[in-house]
């Protein structure tokens, strides 16, 4: 076992593609970071096996700030306390729906609930025809792949040294960003198959390298894209950039905690 680095911070993004949040704290369970992703709009031009309205297609969802309406009741589980006091620590419960509200600030200025329609009127205007989009809301997070996505900050200094660019670490959408001191970008690549321990209790079991697409071409203050990094991860990195992981024990992390190998 052995000190690889530290958290840096740590994000969630309560609505799929739209702009995240930085956190003080972050319950990381089974299902991934407390209240990430909760939410997603459903496009039916998309494919039954990935049904979503991301950045890909609509660059602008980046630009809505989604947020929670009651952020102290979304900042943990209510029972979590209580369920890890009981040997040998268990799985707290879900917010009740009404305590997980999100309202959206629109790029106007303008805060709708998330259920609101003219939320969605707002995002088809911007759409081609064949878009009919619906919200859906569900318990776990609406992931690409895995619960969880950890990202390191050498590895984005790295791609910046490649592209003669400073990209903004946001481009890269991570759970978890993560220091890992004097290594090299992309040294997160050789804890794949390992596992980690975040703060004094999650253990995450990275699982695989992230193959990235065109988000992270788009600026996540203007949403305009920069096509250059996606070319430099496609022919120098395999396409891939960042891990996936599943969390083993579920914990409170913090940024400044740190980060161990544990095998």
């Amino acid at each position: 076992m052995s000190i690889v680095g530290e958290v840096e911070s740590l994000w969630r993004y309560p609505v799929k593609s739209m702009r995240g949040e930085d956190l003080a704290e972050a319950f990381i369970g089974f299902s991934g970071v407390y209240g990430d992703r909760l939410f997603a709009f459903r496009s039916s031009a998309r494919p039954e096996g990935f049904p979503y309205l991301t950045g890909r297609e609509q660059e602008g969802m980046l630009l809505y700030r989604p947020r929670f309406r009651h952020p102290d009741k979304a900042a943990r589980p209510p029972n979590l306390a209580k369920a890890e006091a009981m040997a040998p620590g268990l799985s707290p419960l879900l917010a009740a729906p009404t305590d997980l509200a999100v309202e959206v600030e629109t790029p106007t200025g303008e805060v709708l609930d998330v259920e609101d329609p003219a939320l969605i009127r707002m995002l088809a205007e911007r759409m081609r025809d064949g878009h009919v989009l619906t919200l859906l809301r569900s318990e776990r997070a609406m992931t690409d792949c895995r619960p969880l996505s950890l990202f390191s900050l050498q590895t984005a200094r790295q791609l910046g040294d490649e592209t003669g660019t400073t990209p903004d670490k946001r481009r890269f959408r991570a759970n978890v960003y993560m220091d890992l001191g004097s290594a090299a970008g992309f040294a997160e690549d050789r804890f794949v198959g390992h596992r980690l321990r975040l703060g004094p209790k999650a253990v995450v079991a990275v699982l695989e390298r992230d193959p990235r697409c065109k988000m992270i071409t788009l600026d996540p203050e203007t949403a305009r894209p920069t096509p250059d990094i996606l070319r430099k991860v496609t022919r120098d990195h395999e396409g891939m950039a960042g891990v996936y992981g599943a969390v083993l024990v579920e914990g409170t992390v913090r940024p400044g905690d740190a980060i161990e190998l544990l095998s």
